[in-house]
């Protein structure tokens, strides 16, 4: 098939990275060069698959690509991939033991996001959230290298956490697209309607809505700081300087007064590399 994400996977990790513009470049300059190398493959597939539901896709166009990404998946494990990206893969986790379910986890949570647009509960977001990112989390710590099994909980919050700042900075986006993350639930019980989220319509109910939403991100933050031992701190920089740029994101939406709808929330380059530097001296010194 042209143009699909398993011939763009013949493109270098790295460059895949780069060119993605990334929040999470920055956390992978102060890895050492395997572990830089190896968390910069992961990366690229997580992007790959990303796009196969994000771009101007048919749903089974779309379904057909991830169903090739599981076979390469299975045969990173168990045969020989095809794709360059796939014998980058394989040769990282001899390295490092990532689980194969989490590559197919992520793939499912790509799929939620082909065959669902709306979400009942929080219940249900938090699902989609660990999918799509907690288990992320999870393939990064293998790289990372950890002691405790509590870090494992560190790595799921944090994913979990920053996938609610990326729902809460990408609203105005995410609706051109027909997908309304925000629980239909508390919708209801601020009083915000659908049609007003698909209009952009920003006033108090919203503010509210977003609050609520803004603090449960928060709290997810918290909780993966509470479940980070002090053996491990250290190890975890990289995953720590990716939630210092994503909690500034979040004090700007706040800052904001949560509007979203009139620009898009970002920080500059020079913000990512400072937050960044506080953030990697901070693991390493404090």
């Amino acid at each position: 098939m042209a143009n699909t994400t398993i011939e763009r996977a013949s493109q270098s990790a790295e460059l895949i990275t780069r060119q993605s513009k990334t929040n999470f470049y920055y956390s992978f300059l102060f890895l050492p060069k395997l572990k830089r190398q190896a968390i910069e493959t992961v990366y690229a597939f997580c992007r790959l698959v990303d796009d196969i539901v994000d771009e101007d896709i048919k749903v089974d166009n779309a379904q057909t690509e991830l169903e090739l990404w599981r076979i390469e998946i299975k045969q990173c494990f168990t045969g020989n991939p095809t794709t360059s990206l796939g014998k980058s893969l394989k040769e990282v986790i001899t390295h490092f033991p990532i689980k194969q379910e989490y590559f197919q986890d992520l793939i499912t949570g790509m799929e939620m996001d082909l065959n669902k647009c709306r979400y009942s509960s929080f219940e249900e977001l938090e699902k989609y959230c660990y999918h799509v990112a907690g288990v992320i989390g999870l393939m990064c710590i293998e790289i990372f290298g950890y002691k405790e099994a509590s870090t494992k909980e560190y790595a799921i919050n944090l994913g979990k956490a920053l996938q609610l700042v990326n729902i809460a900075r990408d609203l105005k986006e995410d609706a051109t697209r027909d997908r309304v993350y925000l629980p239909q639930d508390e919708m209801l019980k601020f009083g915000y309607s659908e049609q007003e989220l698909l209009g952009s319509t920003y006033n108090d109910k919203f503010i509210a809505l977003m609050l609520n939403h803004c603090q449960r991100a928060q709290s997810f933050f918290q909780k993966a700081q509470n479940s980070l031992s002090p053996n491990d701190r250290g190890g975890m920089f990289a995953a720590e300087i990716m939630g210092a740029i994503y909690y500034r994101i979040l004090e700007k939406i706040t800052a904001e007064s949560y509007n979203v709808f009139d620009k898009r929330i970002r920080l500059s380059s020079l913000e990512k590399a400072f937050v960044a530097l506080q953030a990697w001296a901070k693991c390493r010194y404090f």
